[in-house]
């Protein structure tokens, strides 16, 4: 039959239930907190020595540099212009030729040119006749005079032997008085006329100067206008105006050209010159007179900066080096070439392989290398930056293993775990 139970039996085991039950869910809540409080498990990177980039922090001398792409380009380069207007006949040589200043590149014809030439050659000849016409004619003039000088001298010598005599007769009483003053009045005639030839024949010799200039510039003018146009006639006749080689034809044959048309280009492709476009974030320490080197694909040749674009365009700054040493083989003007300045040499700084990311002066987020194959996000201060390297500022010690690789995919997490 049923016993009754000892309640004090039933206190104690309510009282067991109730004291497991706080402990389970103590342990349940511990758990959540723990839960809670636990860090998301890092992502991983397959193969991560394969498809990462990393660099090592090292502490010694770096070489501050910018890198630009550009092109060889020749140090002098001239243009052939038209001198006049003209249609394209011949073009004698093709890009690449050798040229020297009298060697024709392209023949010009103009037939209105040439007609206008030969009638000015004709003005200039005529002018020419009637300034020698002038001139004989003059010569005629002076020679009448001259004779009529002759004859007056003559005369009055003659007068003048007729007077003394007479005069040495009326001293003696042997003539009239009348008779010597008629003498007198002889002999001044005479030396009028004398003096009055010798007057006129020195003023036709000062007036034929002035005669003859109007005429004499006349053959001047149109000599000039003839030299002009046989010049420009000449220069139908396109030549090089110095020795190199001919690097372009900008016109055709058959082609109608006015004048200051660019006919070609020649330049001397012994002296190059590289111009680089470096980027305008890169140029704030650029100056003139800064060592660099220039690769032409075939070759390194050393180079000095010379000039610095003082505008920026398209992003980035024109730099010309002008180039020291030899030219390798193969280097032609428009050769496509890479650049690289020495901006300054640091003596013992920490720094590391530049990444693709980030500016100098500067924090940027760096995922740190850590054993156990795990790497955690770190800010790093850097500071100057080079083509390969940049400096370390803070956040990172001599020996530190980074991930140089851009990690963006990544901004969520400060964990990764390389595999």
């Amino acid at each position: 039959m049923d016993m009754p139970r000892d309640p004090a039996f039933l206190t104690r085991r309510r009282r067991r239930r109730w004291l497991v039950g706080g402990a389970m869910a103590i342990v349940a809540l511990g758990v959540s907190v723990a839960v809670a409080r636990m860090e998301p498990a890092a992502p991983s990177i397959a193969n991560s020595q394969a498809v990462l980039w990393f660099g090592t922090v090292k502490r010694g001398p770096m070489v501050r540099e910018v890198r630009g792409a550009g092109t060889l380009v020749p140090e002098e380069i001239r243009w052939i212009p038209a001198t006049t207007a003209g249609r394209v006949e011949r073009i004698l040589l093709q890009p690449g030729a050798r040229v020297e200043p009298d060697t024709v590149i392209v023949e010009l014809s103009n037939p209105d040119l040439e007609q206008s030439a030969r009638s000015a050659e004709l003005e200039w000849q005529s002018a020419i006749a009637q300034l020698g016409n002038q001139r004989v004619s003059l010569a005629s003039t002076r020679a009448s005079l001259e004779a009529a000088i002759v004859d007056y001298e003559s005369a009055y010598e003659v007068a003048l032997a007729d007077f003394d005599m007479h005069r040495s007769l009326a001293g003696k009483g042997l003539i009239a008085e009348i008779t010597l003053k008629q003498k007198q009045a002889v002999l001044n005639q005479a030396s009028n006329r004398l003096g009055l030839a010798k007057r006129q024949l020195t003023s036709a010799v000062d007036n034929a100067a002035f005669q003859l200039a109007p005429l004499e510039a006349g053959v001047n003018q149109r000599k000039a206008a003839w030299q002009r146009l046989a010049q420009q006639v000449a220069d139908l006749r396109v030549k090089a105006t110095m020795t190199g080689q001919l690097q372009l034809i900008a016109v055709e044959r058959g082609q109608q050209v006015g004048p200051g048309t660019n006919l070609a280009r020649v330049s001397d492709p012994t002296r190059l010159k590289a111009e680089l476009r470096i980027s305008d974030t890169q140029t704030r320490d650029l100056a003139i007179g800064q060592r660099a080197d220039v690769d032409t694909r075939s070759g390194h040749v050393p180079g000095e900066v010379v000039r610095i674009d003082p505008a920026s365009r398209g992003g980035t700054v024109g730099v010309d080096v002008r180039l020291l040493g030899p030219l390798p083989a193969g280097a032609r003007p428009d050769l496509g070439i890479d650049g690289t300045i020495e901006l300054e040499r640091l003596a013992n700084v920490l720094f590391v392989e530049s990444p693709p990311f980030g500016q100098e002066q500067s924090t940027i987020s760096l995922f740190k290398v850590f054993p156990g194959g795990e790497a955690r996000r770190t800010p790093v201060a850097v500071g100057r930056r080079s083509v390969q390297f940049i400096e370390v500022v803070q956040g990172l010690q001599e020996g530190d293993r980074v991930v140089l690789t851009d990690m963006s995919q990544y901004d969520s997490v400060d964990r990764v775990r390389l595999d």
